[in-house]
């Protein structure tokens, strides 16, 4: 309990709405946007395409470089050995193949047509004609997180997408154009291109070409590359696009965070305005007006706004009716006893048996308020799960109109009359999506409220006609009318007015109210006036009930 006595929101057992620094829904917001910006970026980053390209463009470059060198040599590294024979010179063409090669980072290696190797652009002559081998560095050395990253993604994605695996390249010690399809190939006249791998992500680009003099194959000239500057200008390409991502991101994280606010927040504030509402015993809080934002947010706050007038209308209503349950019990409950008090005193038989009698009629009055009070306390929950079906009202009337004549009308001698007049529109159809039971209810006790206030001799008129898509039906009597000033107040629960030879306590006064009750859940409207002629003088009641056509 609070200081003021309010009880407090049980934390523990989730009457109040859990706050957290991050809500699940922006959660969810930025999940969902931030996935797919990055199937985009990944998408974006799979340069395979491009990547191919750049191959082909490196390897069509090496093929022109391979050509020019092969001319160079065939020309310049050739010696006659008899007027028919021709080979290439050792000496001559490893220095033509290191100055060849030296300023464009290619290596070149020059096979025999015997298929051994003539010269190496990696094997130098040293000092006293020692031979020193200028190696590579390995794979990976000096390789980022981003690199190692992106080779990483790119192996999963060719694997993916199926692309094919490149044969891994090997280097012998004491090499020979056997080793290397390519070479072999020249050889045999032909000039074409391979790619490796060379471990990881790296590639070993390579195109040989015959070396020939007069057309004759003297060797086949292979140049090989690594793919640095296809992996730079990959690389580059990638910064630039991760770079767009970032910014991408945090404009799609910035707005994803302001629009989980405008949604996020109103909600909070609603669901905390429910809770204070629901253990507010005064009242005094409301739901916030939303109605301005013109979306799904403001519908739903002008929703719970006026569910919670609803609400507090019910609670008047059930407060109110319960007030009047409790007097309308009291009185019969208080004659009982003081009849029982008497009875019990009394020694007169024939006193005892009028006493008798009143409890007798007590008892009767209490059963059939009782029955009323019961009646119209399930009618909200039977009308909100109840089908409708199709009901003809013409027929329904009728058939209720032939049982008072043959029941109520006999029994009093044919003192009342009650004449059934339909529309003259023969094929004006009656029909009304209804609960049939229910509405039959009304019709009853409403010709039963026309009869008890009809003085004998007198006659209840009851008309029904199709106008403009509605049902009408009106049901007139010849008693003393409605008082002024009442003609909506009949309504109300418990309201009486009876004639003056009725019994106090025949009617409980809630069976125009529950008719009232029943027509407006089928959408109609149940009204009542008095008649008057033409002096003004009333006449007597007049009961309408509208029903949409069916």
């Amino acid at each position: 309990m609070t200081k003021g006595g309010a009880p407090q929101p049980n934390t523990r057992t989730g009457d109040t709405p859990r706050h957290r620094w991050v809500s699940p829904l922006t959660r969810r917001i930025l999940a969902i946007n931030i996935l797919a910006l990055a199937i985009l970026g990944g998408g974006l980053l799979f340069l395979g395409q491009y990547r191919q390209t750049l191959i082909d463009a490196e390897i069509k470059s090496l093929g022109v470089q391979a050509e020019m060198f092969a001319a160079a040599l065939g020309e310049g590294a050739i010696a006659s050995t008899s007027p028919s024979g021709q080979q290439l010179v050792s000496e001559i063409a490893n220095r033509m193949v290191r100055r060849l090669v030296e300023t464009t980072g290619t290596r070149a290696r020059l096979f025999r047509n015997n298929g051994t190797i003539v010269a190496d652009s990696l094997r130098l002559l040293g000092p006293g004609g020692m031979v020193q081998i200028e190696e590579l560095p390995p794979p990976g050395d000096g390789e980022g997180i981003l690199t190692a990253t992106l080779d990483v993604y790119d192996r999963l994605m060719r694997r993916l997408t199926g692309q094919k695996i490149l044969p891994l390249y090997k280097e012998t010690h004491r090499q020979n154009a056997r080793d290397y399809p390519e070479a072999e190939t020249a050889l045999s006249g032909e000039g074409t291109a391979m790619v490796r791998s060379a471990g990881g992500d790296r590639l070993i680009l390579s195109v040989a070409v015959p070396v020939q003099r007069y057309k004759h194959v003297l060797g086949a000239l292979m140049l090989t590359r690594g793919s640095n500057a296809i992996d730079e200008a990959l690389l580059d390409v990638r910064i630039t696009i991760l770079e767009i991502f970032a910014a991408a991101l945090a404009v799609t994280v910035l707005l994803s965070v302001y629009l989980s606010g405008t949604i996020v927040r109103p909600i909070h504030r609603l669901a905390d305005a429910a809770v204070r509402v629901r253990f507010d015993h005064g009242r005094q809080e409301t739901i916030p007006d939303f109605a301005g934002r013109n979306d799904e947010i403001g519908d739903l706050a002008v929703s719970l706004s006026e569910m919670t007038k609803a609400l507090h209308q019910r609670m008047d209503a059930v407060e109110s009716f319960a007030a009047d349950v409790a007097h309308e019990i009291k009185n019969p409950l208080t004659s009982l006893r003081s009849a029982v008090e008497t009875t019990a005193r009394l020694k007169d038989p024939e006193q005892q048996r009028k006493l008798m009698t009143i409890i007798q009629e007590d008892v009767v009055r209490l059963d059939r308020l009782i029955s009323d009070i019961s009646d119209a306390s399930r009618l909200d929950a039977e009308l909100s799960r109840a089908a409708s079906e199709p009901v003809d009202i013409g027929a329904m009337l009728a058939t209720l109109v032939d049982i008072y004549v043959n029941t109520n009308g006999a029994a009093s001698g044919g003192a009342l009359k009650i004449v059934l007049k339909m529309s003259p529109d023969e094929d004006a159809s009656m029909m009304v999506n209804a609960m049939e039971n229910r509405i039959a209810q009304v019709f009853r006790n409403l010709l039963v409220n026309a009869v008890s206030f009809t003085p004998p001799g007198g006659t209840i008129r009851v008309t029904a006609a199709r106008i403009d898509g509605w049902i009408v039906v009106t049901i007139d009597d010849d008693g003393p009318g409605i008082a002024p000033g009442k003609e909506d107040a009949i309504f109300d629960r418990f309201y009486t007015q009876r004639r003056e030879s009725e019994k106090f306590g025949t009617h409980s006064g809630l069976g125009l109210s529950i008719s009232r009750q029943i027509i407006n859940a089928h959408d109609g409207h149940l009204s009542a006036a008095n008649r008057t002629n033409a002096d003004g003088a009333v006449e007597g009641a007049q009961f309408t009930v509208r029903l949409p056509a069916g």
